[in-house]
């Protein structure tokens, strides 16, 4: 799918980080205040960047999934999104992949599959991604 420009802005929003993976990151309305921190720091979790990444894709899948199912008949206001991040290596460095299940309950898994793909061709992110990261989409019933 070749690119898309915005053409009317719907919304803005900007945050600042500090000392990279080991420092803070702060919206500009102050919702998001958080320390970070290291993946895998069982004794002091904190949040990293694949953290806020799988936060964002995942509840902008949802709604892109609310939004196609509707279009569809389908009430999907109490399925759940999870957005599985993966950093890891690549042949030139790092990179990110991203597993989406959502599990969809009224639908059976082919309805369930059917829509997250729809949601898949929609989702903001899945668009911002597609062609640059290796991401899978699944959809079950619940």
């Amino acid at each position: 799918m070749p690119y898309e420009a915005v053409t009317e802005t719907l919304y803005t929003t900007a945050a600042t980080a500090t000392a990279g993976r080991e420092g803070t990151v702060k919206s500009e309305d102050g919702v998001v205040d958080l320390p970070l921190g290291k993946p895998g720091s069982a004794a002091n979790p904190k949040a990293n960047p694949e953290t806020l990444f799988a936060a964002g894709f995942s509840a902008c899948f949802s709604g892109a999934l609310n939004l196609v199912a509707k279009r569809d008949g389908h009430d999907t206001s109490a399925s759940t999104v999870t957005a599985d991040v993966t950093f890891g290596k690549t042949e030139t460095g790092a990179g990110l992949a991203v597993a989406i299940e959502a599990v969809i309950p009224g639908v059976d898994d082919a309805k369930a599959q059917e829509l997250v793909e729809k949601a898949h061709q929609v989702c903001p992110y899945s668009k911002a991604t597609r062609g640059n990261i290796d991401v899978t989409v699944t959809g079950r019933a619940a």
